[in-house]
């Protein structure tokens, strides 16, 4: 295997790392540098900020989710005693991923965040481009519980496929 052959997994895996760890530590280009313009509360009964930080949360576990599997397909013998967890994690922590991004929590808010406006302004494009991960997302897991190597690898490269495609117009280049 080349190391061209994990370069998307790997890059989306470190993209979902860096989304939550970015969104707090750096400002990006589309947010408003005061956190305190945004105390409204959202139907979900959480703030603005709050949601933002669930939302970066939630990304950052699946980061580490990405980074266990893409680390032992890289080894050159996968585990997959690691690798299962992993796999089957990513839908658990992602079943909701839509909700993640409720209107008002986007760079309009005020709070610090890599979610570009194109979200809440193409809600279709967004829900379908949710939609294919979380169904790549469950195939990652039925490939992981086979048990082969080369099967998880493929399954793991098309959920971050889903990744790339997603970032490519819902997400502030880093």
């Amino acid at each position: 295997m080349t190391s061209k052959f994990f370069i998307m997994p790997i890059a989306c895996a470190a993209m979902f790392a860096l989304a939550a760890c970015g969104e707090e530590a750096a400002e990006a280009p589309n947010s408003v540098a005061s956190e305190s313009a945004a105390p409204e509360t959202l139907a979900n009964g959480m703030t603005v900020k709050a949601q933002i930080e669930a939302r970066q949360a939630g990304f950052k576990e699946l980061g580490k989710a990405f980074k266990a599997i893409s680390d032992q397909l890289r080894s050159g013998n996968p585990d997959m005693s690691i690798i299962q967890p992993a796999a089957a994690s990513v839908p658990e922590i992602t079943q909701d991923m839509g909700s993640w991004f409720p209107a008002g929590t986007g760079p309009e808010s005020g709070v610090k965040t890599e979610a570009l406006s194109a979200i809440w302004e193409k809600p279709e494009d967004f829900a379908l481009k949710v939609g294919n991960f979380q169904t790549a997302a469950a195939a990652l897991v039925v490939a992981s519980n086979t048990g082969d190597a080369a099967a998880v690898t493929a399954a793991f490269r098309a959920t971050g496929g889903t990744c790339g495609a997603c970032h490519d117009n819902f997400r502030l280049d880093d």
